[in-house]
């Protein structure tokens, strides 16, 4: 078992940026990626973002290239997730995860874990 717990999450203007953090507990050793979604009301879940627990590599989808980037601290068992340059349709609840199998996904059901989530509002 991984248990995930998210924070960072607030209201921020058009523009600004924002840092979210994922602190992990439990079977760690066990994980392969940390991924970061997003869910907007009325809307499916969205994956934003990822990070190999151990090489460090990331892979983002178009919608967030460039604006976004993921890092970890793995003497501390955090990832964090920079969001620049943010956007109204940014505002969403963002969720931390952790996929425990190679390779690493972009879909929901490659996650086994999932955290609480932590609420970003980007105002216009």
């Amino acid at each position: 078992q991984v248990q995930l717990v998210e924070s960072g999450g607030g209201l921020v203007q058009a523009g600004g940026s924002l840092r979210l953090s994922c602190g992990a507990s439990g079977r760690t050793s066990s994980t392969v990626a940390m991924g970061w979604f997003r869910q907007a009301p009325g809307k499916e879940r969205e994956f934003v973002g990822r990070i190999t627990w151990s090489g460090g590599r990331t892979y983002f989808p178009d919608s967030v290239k460039g604006r976004f980037t993921i890092s970890r601290d793995n003497a501390k068992n955090t990832v964090y997730l920079q969001m620049n340059t943010l956007k109204p349709e940014d505002t969403a609840v963002y969720y931390c995860a952790a996929d425990t199998l190679y390779p690493p996904g972009v879909a929901v059901t490659d996650y086994a874990y999932w955290g609480q989530g932590t609420q970003v509002t980007v105002s216009s």
